[in-house]
């Protein structure tokens, strides 16, 4: 396994690559990670001659107020679970590498990051978009690869790659969750022990929506209502949003029909979580 940390090398590694005929799958992560992370990479090992993962905790998508500096990094473990996952290429870059001194270029996919996480997030997405375009054009990968659990983001990347040309596959993965139902995530860390029980309302209050669905309620509102219920039940709970939208523009719904996107974000104490599920036209 091969560790790069600056960007002009990791651009002429890969341009090596592409010449052989190699392809690439790239798993983007800010480190610290954990099963979600490590199904991504075996998918991307599966289907792609070569695996590059990259290690950033990105700063551009981080407000003051949020938890950049305390984000966990525990990078001996990271690299550990890297070398035993077979990863080809770790990149590995400092802040400095990918955001020189006068960096003023930002990418952001208007409408979509404004919506859900974007309301209380206002710089996310467009530090996600810019750092996941520098390293697809850096790495230029055949393939990359996301978490279903950040449903957003994933649809963000998929809108950025269309509209800019980006010519590779976006795959994005079930969320992978706890024998209990609860979403994995670095975040869960944060948690407390009776924290982390009372985070497993996420996850009850979405399979409490799929059963009310299931009964034949379409009526987004009511829905809404008794997830809302459930979750401010937990003392440790306070919701951001619940929204029931349109898995191609996020915009809320106000009664299932087609494809459409479950999300809720709730803090359980002081840490922030999210969650989701998709509901088609099948059911």
């Amino acid at each position: 396994m091969k560790i790069v940390h600056s960007p002009q090398q990791m651009s002429e590694a890969c341009r090596r690559l592409l010449r052989r005929g190699i392809d690439i799958g790239l798993v983007p992560t800010m480190g610290a990670l954990h099963q979600g992370h490590l199904s991504l990479i075996d998918a991307a090992r599966r289907e792609n001659k070569a695996v590059v993962v990259s290690i950033f905790v990105n700063p551009a998508q981080f407000s003051p107020k949020e938890d950049f500096k305390s984000y966990p990094r525990p990078l001996k473990k990271d690299l550990l679970l890297c070398r035993k996952s077979k990863v080809d290429v770790v990149f590995l870059p400092a802040a400095a590498g990918m955001y020189p001194r006068g960096f003023s270029t930002y990418v952001e996919v208007e409408k979509l990051g404004r919506l859900l996480c974007g309301k209380s997030r206002p710089v996310h997405f467009r530090g996600v978009t810019t750092i996941v375009a520098k390293l697809f054009n850096l790495i230029r990968p055949t393939s990359a690869y996301f978490g279903q659990k950040d449903a957003q983001q994933a649809i963000i990347i998929k809108k950025m790659a269309e509209d800019l040309n980006f010519p590779l596959r976006i795959r994005v993965l079930p969320t992978v969750r706890e024998k209990n139902g609860l979403a994995i995530s670095s975040r869960n860390k944060y948690l407390n022990k009776k924290e982390r029980k009372d985070a497993l309302v996420l996850s009850l209050a979405l399979k409490l929506a799929k059963a009310l669905i299931g009964r034949g309620v379409r009526d987004t509102k009511k829905i809404i209502s008794a997830m809302r219920r459930m979750i401010i039940s937990k003392k440790s709970a306070k919701i951001d949003y619940i929204s029931i939208v349109d898995t191609d523009n996020l915009f809320p719904v106000k009664r299932i029909s087609g494809n459409c996107l479950i999300a809720l974000a709730v803090s359980i104490g002081k840490t922030r979580l999210i969650d989701n599920i998709v509901i088609t036209k099948r059911g």
